[in-house]
């Protein structure tokens, strides 16, 4: 059940709003010399309501994590039940709590076989930087405390924390934050439609290469994990060739390389499985979770492992450090509140259905100049804009424009990168809802040059 689309705003007038947004509030990524803002204020299902009134078709799932859509009151309804039972503690030591054990439980009788431990976080910025901790410590408690090294991705996107972001793979994570945690080492993803990266070699041939060249140079001896997104989703949905992580992980196996999947966006279904790692045939040794786990209705993470690293990094179930919030008991709550809503409404069957009749309808958009490609599993899909078909060069100026005409003309909002149009919506879209999308994106997309300005 979905909550009305209306919420109120105190009577405040939007003018006001926005004039105390822009004197209070630090906004991430405002892109410079910005000063309009769009007031959000409601939302049900697939939509959400600005302060004027105007509806909005969230394309953007907000940043892929609304797996059940806005406003579900059986949501709403687990959080106050919980908060009026035990609102809040911590797990640390010996303490614990019911709806943390339920959890875990339910995790991982989820998860790929083997991932039997699960640690809470906030987030999966925390999630990350604990995976990193993980895999550092395992090879210490083993004796190999010179195995320090991680293996990341050009391009990827691991978090914002300072071990998070020295594993993400853009500069803009890392200029002017320096020093940063030393020992990453980025090797080239697997993109099939950049063809360009691989000097005319097949993708998964060329990546696995790379990756066994920088194992024999950096040495294997001091290699304590590699970390990738099954699919890439900052990136814009790049689902790599189906022989990649297999091959991948058989070169980590075989020099005792950790390997760790950011299943952040990935995982409770966005992909049409519970887990990304389902489509590959491949268990990591750890395994990170956020975002969809509560669907964004508030902030919750877990850490999966298998149970061979968690017994050397554990003592008796432990870990030597914690967070403030692991294991919070609203947050589990909610947590399996939205779990059951995911397997109650068959959405993961949704998610691919609907996902699949999306990409059809998205890839009529392929006739347009500036279109080069779409790419899609599940309800994770992204459009390629380029300059150049034949050469595949980007939009000049990037697609921000784009999104944001997008968002102006079209009431859709999407989320974009330097490449591409990400379109990620909630799990519960259906075929209408999908087409009415595909229909929005056209009106917008038919008026886009290849210059990148939609005349």
């Amino acid at each position: 059940m979905t909550a009305s689309i209306d919420a109120p705003h105190r009577g405040r007038t939007t003018a006001e709003l926005v004039r105390q947004d822009r004197e209070r509030i630090l906004h991430p990524l405002l892109p410079e010399g910005r000063d309009d803002r769009t007031v959000l204020v409601g939302g049900a299902g697939c939509r959400v309501r600005d302060a004027d009134g105007r509806e909005y078709l969230d394309a953007s799932a907000v940043l892929g994590l609304m797996q059940v859509g806005h406003g579900r009151r059986e949501i709403a309804e687990a959080a106050a039940a919980q908060m009026s039972a035990l609102d809040c503690f911590h797990t640390w030591g010996t303490i614990t709590n019911d709806k943390a054990i339920e959890l875990a439980v339910r995790l991982t009788d989820l998860a790929p076989a083997g991932l039997d431990r699960v640690f809470f976080t906030s987030g999966g910025a925390e999630g990350n930087e604990i995976a990193l901790r993980m895999a550092r410590y395992y090879h210490h408690r083993r004796g190999a405390s010179e195995r320090t090294w991680i293996l990341s991705r050009h391009s990827a996107y691991h978090g914002i924390g300072y071990g998070s972001g020295s594993l993400s793979g853009s500069p803009l994570y890392r200029e002017g934050f320096g020093p940063v945690v030393p020992d990453v080492h980025f090797l080239t993803p697997p993109h099939p439609y950049q063809r360009s990266l691989y000097d005319g070699a097949d993708p998964t041939d060329f990546c696995v290469r790379e990756l066994e060249a920088a194992i024999e140079r950096i040495g294997a001896h001091r290699i304590a994990a590699m970390i990738g997104e099954p699919v890439m989703g900052g990136y814009g949905a790049v689902v790599p060739p189906p022989d990649y992580w297999p091959r991948v992980a058989e070169v980590l196996r075989r020099h005792g390389i950790l390997l760790i999947f950011d299943e952040v966006v990935t995982a409770f279904g966005r992909t049409g499985r519970w887990f990304g790692a389902e489509h590959f045939g491949v268990v990591p040794d750890v395994l990170v979770t956020a975002k969809g786990i509560t669907s964004g209705y508030v902030p919750h993470g877990a850490v999966l492992v298998r149970e061979e690293v968690a017994e050397v990094i554990g003592q008796g179930g432990g870990f030597p450090i914690g967070y403030t919030y692991t294991g919070h008991p609203t947050a589990c709550a909610v947590a399996l509140a939205n779990l059951d809503i995911i397997e109650r409404e068959s959405l993961l069957d949704n998610a691919t259905a609907v996902g699949g009749h999306l990409a059809a309808g998205l890839r009529t958009l392929l006739d347009l100049p500036a279109v080069g490609d779409v790419r899609q599993i599940g309800l994770m899909l992204a459009v390629q804009l380029v300059s150049d078909k034949q050469t595949r060069e980007d939009l000049p100026g990037g697609t921000l424009r784009v999104a944001d005409r997008l968002r102006e003309d079209a009431g859709i909002v999407v989320r974009n990168n330097p490449h591409a149009l990400i379109v990620a919506p909630p799990l519960v879209i259906d075929r209408a809802t999908a087409d009415e999308l595909v229909d929005g994106m056209r009106s917008v997309l038919e008026r886009l040059g290849t210059d990148g300005v939609v005349h």
